[in-house]
């Protein structure tokens, strides 16, 4: 799987992922200003300087509009990037929209997942029904151990 050559919305102006030229982490989570979303969205915050001495950029990707990724940003002083992806091409193309079952009836939403790309862009892990709850933490160590 590659990145798409498509530039995003986010809440650092107009990404497109393919020119970072560095090692990514992308992750999807369901909803801005949710207790998991909150709990990753603050761990990956708290551990980005550590992801960053590994060269990895951190960036969160939800169907939110930017307009909520800025609220959830400042309420929780987030310093991570997050992509709104409204219009579900980046939610399709990593194949993270999945029915759910939400108090009893069945809707469509994203599962929470993780993508990590080497700085040329190839994808070297993938983590699919991430718990929010230390996944920060354990990517971290995972990468770490990878680089050895």
């Amino acid at each position: 799987m590659q990145l798409p050559d498509q530039t995003y919305q986010s809440t650092q102006g107009q990404i497109n992922l393919t020119e970072l030229n560095q090692a990514l982490v992308l992750y999807f989570y369901p909803r801005d200003s949710t207790p998991g979303c909150t709990t990753q969205a603050t761990d990956f915050t708290a551990l980005s300087a550590e992801f960053a001495e590994l060269g990895y950029t951190v960036i969160g990707v939800s169907r939110d509009s930017l307009a909520s990724h800025a609220r959830f940003t400042e309420k929780q002083n987030l310093g991570i990037t997050l992509i709104s992806d409204t219009e579900e091409t980046l939610c399709q193309h990593f194949d993270v929209i999945k029915e759910k079952n939400m108090y009893g009836k069945k809707v469509l939403g994203i599962e929470r997942s993780t993508f990590v790309f080497d700085a040329s862009g190839t994808l070297i892990a993938e983590h699919r029904k991430v718990r929010a709850k230390e996944h920060a933490q354990k990517l971290l160590d995972e990468l770490k151990n990878l680089k050895g």
